[in-house]
């Protein structure tokens, strides 16, 4: 297993200005040499010159944020992260590698949830690169290996849970979407972790249901909130058909029988539970007729 050796390369400054004037004096002795007719003392020096060419070819730049993994004939050397202008051997390769934090959105992607409705379900994935060594040797491309395993443990995930819940302790996609999102990360993490990766966050961009049974969803969705909302009202109204008894009898307003009382309560919780304004019927004669 290849790790992150962090390696921080002499710094070019010196190298920028002692290699360039070594460069031309070698040239001005060389060309001296020729003129003088020592042929010998020409071919040193011009070995010496191309000696020194090929050491400016060992300089490179590190931006921040950015790292560079450095090889000598395939084997790995080390990875410079300090920024700046550097020199190192002009024999190593000095691959690029950006530890920046990057965002990645899968999409759209239609899959089954857990009863077998068609949804559509999108994510953000937040990331860096921490180990560039893995990065680079341990997966072919990191990119794309961060885009598939992102998009598989996001379908592996969607198909474990329901879209909404139909109890109250039943986990499902709307209703926990922070929790769940905390477990997207988690699985996303597992699976990119030997790519030198890491997750930084994990959260939902799309969720609803495929356009095919949307309507039909919507329908049931509608259904049960007019039963809640019903429910609540019955509620309500028992509540007020209770106290407005409780109070007629304790201040003695009016004496009513177990049958006029009965009637009154199916009024009261007509007008109450009528989702349309009533009609009253105005009583012009005795209590009871």
């Amino acid at each position: 297993m290849i790790r992150e050796i962090s390696r921080t390369p002499m710094s070019g400054i010196p190298f920028l200005i002692i290699l360039p004037l070594a460069l031309v004096g070698t040239v001005i002795a060389l060309i001296l040499a020729v003129d003088s007719g020592r042929t010998a003392l020409g071919v040193a020096f011009l070995v010496v010159s191309l000696f020194i060419g090929v050491l400016l070819f060992g300089f490179f730049m590190v931006n921040p944020n950015e790292a560079k993994v450095m090889q000598l004939f395939g084997d790995y050397r080390g990875t410079a992260r300090e920024p700046g202008l550097r020199w190192a051997n002009p024999f190593l390769t000095k691959r690029p590698v950006s530890v920046r934090v990057r965002n990645f959105e899968t999409g759209k992607l239609k899959v089954n949830d857990n009863r077998g409705n068609p949804i559509e379900i999108g994510a953000v994935v937040v990331w860096r690169v921490v180990d560039t060594a893995e990065a680079v040797f341990r997966v072919d491309d990191f990119e794309n290996f961060v885009h598939v395993q992102s998009e598989s443990a996001l379908r592996n995930l969607a198909s474990g849970y329901a879209y909404d819940a139909h109890h109250e302790d039943e986990k499902c996609l709307v209703g926990h979407t922070p929790e769940i999102s905390e477990r997207l990360k988690v699985e996303i993490q597992d699976r990119l972790a030997e790519a030198g990766v890491e997750v930084m966050e994990a959260r939902f961009s799309h969720l609803a249901y495929s356009p095919e049974i949307a309507a039909a969803m919507l329908q049931r969705q509608q259904a049960s909130a007019v039963v809640a909302a019903r429910q609540k009202i019955v509620e309500g109204a028992v509540g007020m058909v209770e106290t407005a008894l409780d109070m007629l009898a304790e201040k003695h307003v009016v004496e009513l029988d177990d049958e006029r009382r009965a009637a009154m309560v199916s009024n009261l919780l007509v007008v109450l539970c009528s989702d349309r304004h009533t009609q009253p019927v105005v009583n012009t004669g005795s209590l009871y007729q």
